[in-house]
This record gives C-alpha cells, sequence and structure tokens, in this order.
C-alpha cells in the first residue's frame, strides 16, 4: 500500500472513531490489512497534523485540524489559555488540559517573525523567540488574543 493511501485511511479512521492512543490506531490500521511499525505510524501523525484533544469524558483523542488549506484559528488559544510568562527569550503558556498541541500549532502557523518554534507538551507550551527583546510583545499578543 502506498504512503498516501496508507494517510488517507488514518484519516478516515481518525474521523470515525475516537483514536485514544497509537495502540488503537494500530489494531484499526491492522483491521484493514495494514501493519505499520510505531516509528512509521508516529511520523505519519505529525505529517497530518493530528493533535489529541480531551474528550467531555475526559478522554484524550486524536482529531483534525478543523480548516483544511487554512491557517488553524489563534482563536483557539481563548477557550484553552490559563496564563503566560516569559523570560529571556521564552515564553510559557499553561493552557487547559489537553490544549498545548492545538495551541502550539496555531502559533506555528501565524509565522511571526519573532517566533523560532514552540514545543507543547499536554497543558504547557515553550514558545522560543529569537531575541530577549521580543519577549514582553509576543506574551502580551498572546495575553490580548486569550482575552478577546
Amino acid at each position: 500500500m502506498s504512503k498516501q493511501k496508507r494517510l488517507a485511511v488514518i484519516l478516515d479512521l481518525v474521523k470515525a472513531n475516537d483514536v485514544t492512543s497509537h495502540g488503537v490506531l494500530r489494531k484499526l490500521l491492522g483491521k484493514r490489512g495494514i501493519k505499520v511499525t510505531e516509528g512509521t505510524l508516529s511520523r505519519d501523525i505529525r505529517e497530518l497534523r493530528l493533535v489529541k484533544v480531551r474528550g467531555a469524558q475526559g478522554v484524550s483523542h486524536y482529531r483534525l485540524p478543523e480548516d483544511w488549506g487554512k491557517k488553524p484559528p489563534l482563536g483557539t488559544l481563548k477557550p484553552l489559555f490559563l496564563s503566560a510568562e516569559g523570560a529571556e527569550n521564552l515564553v510559557v503558556i499553561r493552557t487547559m488540559s489537553g490544549g498545548a498541541a492545538a495551541v502550539a500549532i496555531s502559533i506555528d502557523w501565524e509565522d511571526w517573525p519573532e517566533v523560532l518554534g514552540t514545543v507543547a507538551g499536554e497543558d504547557t507550551i515553550i514558545v522560543v523567540l529569537r531575541k530577549k527583546s521580543d519577549m514582553p510583545v509576543i506574551r502580551d499578543r498572546l495575553i490580548k488574543i486569550a482575552e478577546g
């Protein structure tokens, strides 16, 4: 099976099921006759830009960004935002549990010239800035967006 077909199957599975882990996704792929290694599956998930979000029952599952072909709206920051603090050339953003990846992707896609990149965990994002002097500008911009 080609990579593109495998990616299309993964998208279909994530849209139709609550895929809570790599293991669940591998089992679903296996039922369709597709065997993948953990490394391949991780690369596919990154390439598809799947993000893990916490559902209403508190269980995290993979989802797709809402608008394919468009930037994810930085408006995702508002309902997920808890705080933003800075030091040197870093801004640390705290989000609701499970919200960091979606917010980090939105920040990355904004392509702000001051931002070198982001690193996201479950509820914390580190925004790496090009210069120390950019820290208050970006921190304040993020807080303003979060406040609406």
